[in-house]
């Protein structure tokens, strides 16, 4: 969140502070959900027609099927809320829209209204399907004379899995994905498909696929997710708890402050994130950011944050200066990265870093990270949102929310971080390490080699179901050898064969000696403006 709001809030709700449940701008459409609400317009062209005319195909789908909404005097009214229901949905739920299944569009638009009431869920059972499982049988023991090792042996039996679709809807924050998906591996459910959608009007519409159910009861089902729901309401409505009587979450020790708030100004917004706004602002005279408290269900999270960065200090992390834990006024001060974060320098200023400069940016993010992991601190969601870059191009580590110090045994929570950057072994709920944070550097080298978000044509969810299977970015052909096969060791599958970041440091050094005679460290879009680099 950190990251986002210094640079100006143009990492967008994702990148910033975790997922959005849209995709990025301008991608080909999510696939269909094969059997669920998804499937493409049935046959209506994807480029054609617009909003009007993807309302007329449902509506006219639903006549003809006989719907009963749309018979008598109901008819011009439903057409209405249709065409209001489009509206606040992006392009890529129309051309999600399957007109075979025509009534769907009536379950996701009475799922959004219930949405402004409480968090709402609809289940239902689409179909059984065979799974074949190996199993090892001793049927031709009984054989006279047979061999005991022979006569063992290997058969496909059938089995099914029952498969259903889950209709989610709440008002959209960060880092809301992965509570759903943690919320339905929690009860045993495996993700097959994902369509995922933000309202124009601060809403999510979430159509996940599942299996792991073990029978086509949807009233168990629909009652296992609602309780899940209740012992999480606090954080995974996006409710704010501060205004219920007794709701405080602060213990009496948690009162304190490091900084004289009469010398803090705050000057202005300058964006939103997951547990509070980012504002700049002056601190006895020096300018500083300053992240304010506003929603107190992520309290660990900003108690979190304060708590790691009293503990570092190095020249690639960002410097704290101090924080305030008294209620009302919870902040935390840090000094002002006036280049925003390196998200923002790469995807909005369309900045295309030459080698010199990309190495010179990734011995800083390396650095930083060597140090907390010396330190044994796992960041856990480093991503290029949360790395900030001061008015010298220092690139610097921030955001430490969800930062901790590392298990002996490596057992830590799933699913911590951003899906685009996430290691397969936390998105499948394995044991972690600090390794994980290797993973994620891998993705941001390849941001700074390709000036690229990572799999752009994929919302969140379906990027983090390709990872768990082996998917990883495409390296550019003419990528630098030494980077494309560091690229891939940071990114194996296998935690244990990635390097540490202490070994990635000497690798890039030895190929920035190697490179010293290359001209030019950054060439950029915009020839207005020419930062160059300083070490």
């Amino acid at each position: 969140m950190a990251a986002a709001a210094q640079a100006g809030g143009g990492a967008g709700a994702e990148e910033g502070g975790g997922e959005s449940s849209s995709p990025p701008r301008g991608p080909a459409p999510a696939p269909a959900v094969s059997g669920g609400s998804g499937g493409g317009r049935g046959g209506a062209g994807a480029g054609g027609g617009g909003l009007r005319d993807v309302c007329r195909e449902v509506f006219d789908r639903l006549v003809a099927d006989g719907h009963a909404e749309v018979a008598g005097a109901l008819g011009p009214e439903l057409r209405a809320r249709l065409e209001a229901h489009f509206a606040r949905l992006p392009t890529s739920y129309q051309l999600d829209v399957n007109l075979d299944k025509a009534e769907d569009v009536l379950i996701h638009q009475r799922v959004l209204e219930e949405a402004k009431e409480r968090p709402a869920l609809t289940v239902r059972f689409l179909r059984l399907e065979e799974v074949n499982v190996d199993k090892t049988t001793n049927s031709d023991a009984h054989e006279e004379g047979a061999d005991t090792g022979e006569a063992l042996s290997t058969r496909s039996v059938p089995s099914y899995a029952h498969i259903h679709e889950i209709v989610f809807s709440t008002t959209d924050k960060p880092k809301l994905l992965s509570q759903l998906s943690a919320l339905l591996s929690d009860i045993g459910l495996n993700i097959r498909e994902a369509h995922v959608f933000s309202t124009t009007d601060g809403y999510s519409l979430d159509v996940f696929v599942v299996d792991g159910w073990a029978t086509e009861d949807i009233d168990g089902l629909h009652k296992a997710l609602e309780a899940s729901i209740q012992r999480n309401e606090g954080s995974w409505s996006g409710s704010d708890p501060a205004n219920s009587e007794g709701s405080m979450p602060f213990q009496s020790e948690d009162f304190e402050s490091d900084i004289d708030t009469r010398l803090l100004k705050i000057v202005k917004k300058v964006a939103s994130g997951s547990c509070g706004d980012m504002f700049l602002g002056t601190y006895d005279g020096e300018e500083v950011a300053v992240k304010i408290l506003l929603n107190q269900s992520a309290w660990n999270e900003f108690k979190q944050e304060i708590c790691i960065l009293r503990e570092v200090d190095h020249p690639n992390i960002v410097r704290f200066i101090g924080s305030c834990t008294k209620p009302p006024q919870c902040y935390i001060v840090t000094e002002c990265m006036s280049r925003g974060s390196l998200f923002d320098f790469l995807h909005n200023k369309h900045n295309i870093l030459q080698l010199p400069a990309v190495l010179k940016f990734a011995l800083d993010i390396c650095r930083g990270m060597s140090y907390l992991h010396q330190k044994d601190i796992i960041h856990r969601d480093l991503k290029s949102a949360n790395l900030l870059i001061d008015k010298d191009y220092v690139v610097k580590v921030a955001d430490f929310g969800l930062a901790r110090l590392q298990d002996q045994g490596g057992a830590m929570t799933a699913e911590t971080g951003t899906y685009r950057w996430m290691a397969p072994e936390v998105l499948t709920h394995q044991p972690y390490d600090n390794k994980a944070d290797v993973y994620s550097f891998g993705l941001v080298l390849w941001e700074l080699m390709t000036s690229k978000i990572p799999y752009t044509d994929m919302n969140p969810v379906q990027a983090a179901m390709g990872v768990a299977k082996g998917l990883r970015p495409q390296i550019p052909e003419n990528a630098h050898p030494r980077m494309r096969n560091l690229m891939e060791r940071c990114w194996e599958a296998i935690p244990s064969d990635r390097p540490s970041f202490s070994d990635i440091i000497a690798e890039l050094e030895d190929i920035q000696a190697k490179d010293q005679g290359a001209s030019g460290e950054l060439s950029q879009k915009q020839k207005d403006e020419d930062p160059g680099t300083k070490d």
